[in-house]
Parts: structure tokens; sequence; C-alpha cells
């Protein structure tokens, strides 16, 4: 923690002292939370920064979408468009915001909507003539105006939300005590390899009640990287001179992943939309070599001129044990909340 976090450390406990009080107004109902009639499961966390959710996200979309009619409903951050949006073949990353568009992009059978007002967002969804039978809100742990019926609350395993403090001094948007709200805690981004015993201790260390269960995933990195017209392995890439260009929240595990001594990694901030000028310094950085960047890079970046140099790097969410322990706890509520 460097100086100037530990001299704010008075406005953590003040934006502490807001958030815990706006907490306890929507829990003893003083404000309003509105819940709804269809199984609606939020994914968040309690910290600023990336813990994975997109992944998660994609991983609830691929165990329910065969079998229910799915929705996610997203923010949208940093978009160029207002209110209410349903995604549809005229949609871009601007229009929806680059996560949003890659959930477009990739599940084209699920409905994908972003609003600020999760809220005006899940009525909206009810109004279509092909409704959801189950809506995945995105990022939406804080979104206490609408009542989720299940929540899944992410943490990485370098970055304990109980090793945390409140901003500005540490990276949490609400008290530690938020974590009580969780039906479900992920511990996100651990080493493939994570003992029994080293599990526990994680257990303890978040101090959660009996019913709350406690998964662990690591990152899995596809072995192939996509471009416009054709696909390379990775291990093949790996020892080419290349660009690899990330604006995500911690892309060292993309870089360490596919770097070598001769590459050339740019970071961008997370969500960045690319001026003219970024992509003509890429493009000059690059010189004539093959760019490589993220999946949600990718769906901001493949209208550009980089496109004929431009790969990207799949990733997903993947259990290190008990992964039918954590679907069959999701199917459940789903069967047990779906309209009759």
């Amino acid at each position: 923690m460097n100086l100037l976090r530990k001299l704010l450390f008075p406005f953590a406990i003040l934006y502490g002292f807001i958030t815990s009080i706006r907490n306890f107004l929507f829990d003893k109902g003083i404000l309003k939370s509105t819940s709804f009639d269809l199984p609606v499961i939020a994914v968040g966390n309690l910290s600023v920064g990336g813990t994975g959710k997109t992944p998660q996200i994609e991983y609830l979309i691929r165990l329910l979408s065969d079998k229910y009619k799915v929705a996610t409903l997203s923010r949208g951050y940093k978009r160029k468009s207002e209110g209410f949006v349903l995604a549809n073949d005229n949609s871009n990353a601007e229009i929806l915001g680059d996560e949003p568009f890659q959930f477009h992009q990739k599940f084209p059978n699920v409905m994908v909507a972003v609003d600020a007002n999760r809220t005006n967002g899940i009525q909206q969804l009810l109004t279509k003539d092909e409704k959801p039978e189950i809506i995945l809100l995105d990022d939406a742990y804080q979104h206490r105006k609408v009542k989720a019926g299940f929540y899944i609350l992410l943490t990485s395993y370098g970055d304990l939300y109980a090793d945390d403090f409140m901003l500005p001094t540490g990276n949490l948007r609400e008290s530690r005590n938020g974590a009580e709200r969780a039906n479900i805690v992920v511990v996100t981004k651990c080493p493939k390899i994570l003992t029994e015993e080293e599990q526990t201790k994680i257990r303890l260390k978040l101090k959660l009640n009996a019913v709350q269960q406690v998964f662990f995933t690591f990152i899995d990195y596809d072995m192939v990287i996509f471009g416009k017209n054709e696909k390379i392995a990775v291990n093949e890439i790996k020892s080419e001179s290349k660009l690899l260009l990330a604006g995500i929240a911690k892309p060292k595990p993309f870089f360490d992943y596919l770097k070598n001594e001769s590459d050339e990694c740019l970071t961008f901030p997370d969500h960045h939309h690319f001026s003219d000028a970024d992509l003509d310094s890429i493009l000059r950085k690059a010189n004539g070599r093959k760019i490589i960047t993220t999946e949600k890079d990718y769906v901001r970046l493949k209208d550009s001129e980089l496109v004929d140099q431009l790969y990207y790097l799949p990733i997903k969410s993947s259990f290190i044990n008990h992964q039918q322990d954590f679907d069959a706890t999701i199917l459940e509520y789903v069967k047990e909340n779906l309209e009759p």
C-alpha cells in the first residue's frame, strides 16, 4: 500500500460508513429493492478491478442456455448509448460496451441487454415476446435496487477481499460484511493446483457462514489464437516476435502466458476507447508483426485498421474441483424459482 493511500485512510472510514448506512437502509426495507418472479442471478465483487466476472457470466451462459431462455443485463460500462438497449444485428461495442458485445457475439441464442437502471432493464426484458426465463446480472452486487434471487460473489486469489480495505485506501467498494449477501463465493484466478489444505485456509479467512458455499477457479487459456481469417496454435506463436496488447484491469497473466524475450507489451486502461492516434502508434510499434490481444479488447478493435494483423486469445473459467456441486446448486435454484 503506497503512502498516499495510507494518508487517505480517514476518507476510507467515511466511505465505509456511508456504504454501510446505505446497505442498512436496504436491508431494513427503508430503501426499496424490487424482486421479480423469475430466477435472477447477480454476479459481482466487493472490490474494483478485474476479478473475472466476464468468464464467470460466460460459464453460467454455457450451463443454462441449452435448457432455458437466458438474458444477460449489464450496465454497459463506457458505452456511447444511453438507457435500455437490447442487442441486435446492428449492435457494436460502442453501443453495448465491450463485455456485453462479447456476450452477443459468442452466444447468439442469448438476449443481451444493457441498462444502468437494472430495475428498468429487467422490466423491459420481460415485455419482449420471447421474454427470458433467467436473467444474469453482470457486475450488480452493489446494485441493491434489484433484489436478486441468487448472489455469486467473486474475489481474486491474489487479492482477497478479506485482506483489502475500503476505497481510497484499498480497493473495496463496500465493507467486507457485504459478503454476507452471497449465496456462493468464487475465489477466482487461483493457481491450477491448490491443495485442499490451502482451500480450507482461504475459507477460514473469508469468515463465511455455514450455508455459504465456496468454490475455487482458475483462468484457463485457449490453446489457439484467432484472427479474422485464421487460427494459430499458441505453442507455434509463443516463439514468434509479436506485439501483445491489453486494455484490461490486470493484464499480467495474459502477457505472461504468451510473451517471449523479443515481444513488446502494450497496456491501456480497462475498457479503453482506442483513438486514431492509438491505432497509428500500435501499428508503428507492431512494425508488421502479429498483434495479439484479449478477447474483450478484440471486440473493440476488430473493425479497425489493425484487423489484418490482429488476433485474440480466448479464456474461460475452470473449476479446480467440485464443479458438479456448483452446477447442481445453480440448477437447483433455477428449477425451484421458475414459474410453473
